[in-house]
């Protein structure tokens, strides 16, 4: 039986070498018929810290590595393009004291 592939969002980079992935899905309810809104959330394996907050990934299942980790790594689909807004303002103090 292939390995399952699944792609998501890391929400959680805290972690060495773990990431925090979140799968969104839409479900239909029984009754109703109303799609709602519905999310996976999978711990993966990332060997070389490649993944960021933010990345689209792609993984892949694998034998547990630790209690929640049951998923690798395949490979960073997309980069983040989100703003470290606290290291811009670290920066931003520096440069009037480097001028004097």
């Amino acid at each position: 039986m292939p390995k399952k592939q699944l792609t998501g969002v890391v929400t959680s980079d805290k972690m060495d070498k773990c990431r925090r992935v979140e799968i969104d899905r839409l479900v239909k309810h029984v009754k109703y018929g109303k799609y709602i809104k519905s999310r996976t959330v999978c711990h993966m394996h990332d060997e070389n810290n490649e993944s960021k907050l933010g990345d689209t990934v792609e993984i892949i299942e694998c034998p547990p590595k630790s209690k929640l980790k049951r998923w690798d790594l395949l490979k960073v689909v997309k980069k983040s393009t989100l703003v470290d807004i606290a290291a811009m303002r670290a920066a931003a103090a520096e440069e009037p004291a480097e001028t004097t």
